[in-house]
């Protein structure tokens, strides 16, 4: 196998572990931004692009970590203000990923959904009260699935350019 050939197969490995982690936002159990992490990482350590490649890993690695802070931070304090609390959240995620499985596809926003909404029914005791403060927590979930994505688009953007000015 010839050094282009390696450095083809690196690239396409690479390339899906983009893929895979940009999937891995939506589906249970795939580790999003570690995914396309590692797939600019194993481009860079084996793909014999040039010495930008490390550039490359160093923008990617913080764009990883500051989406990461951003992806909790943000939709946490929202949750805080609103006085949604962790309890809630874990029941929606344990529901969710228990959906997943039940109800294919589906399952995981009715169990988020639920699961949530259960756990606000409990606590406030009404439901009328339990209906906004679960509509607030499904909106902190989105919008942290959804800085979690556009990180991992990002971090497959500069992998991309690398990979065309490499």
């Amino acid at each position: 196998m010839s050094l282009t050939e390696t450095g083809t197969v690196v690239s396409v490995v690479a390339a899906l572990a983009i893929l895979a982690g940009l999937a891995g936002v939506v589906v249970p159990g795939l580790p999003a931004l570690p995914l396309c992490w590692g797939g600019v990482l194993v481009w860079t350590l084996f793909g014999g692009a040039g010495p930008g490649r490390w550039l490359v890993l160093a923008v990617a690695t913080l764009v990883a970590v500051g989406g990461t802070v951003v992806k909790y931070a943000w939709p946490g304090r929202n949750l805080q203000r609103a006085g949604v609390p962790t309890s809630s959240l874990l029941a929606g995620a344990v529901l969710g990923l228990v959906g997943f499985f039940v109800i294919p596809v589906v399952g995981l926003v009715i169990g988020f959904v639920g699961g949530i909404f259960l756990m606000e029914r409990l606590r406030l005791g009404d439901t009328r009260l339990a209906w906004p403060a679960t509509k607030r927590a499904v909106a902190a979930a989105g919008l942290a699935m959804l800085v979690e994505f556009l990180t991992g688009v990002v971090i497959g953007a500069l992998w991309v350019a690398g990979l065309l000015l490499a």
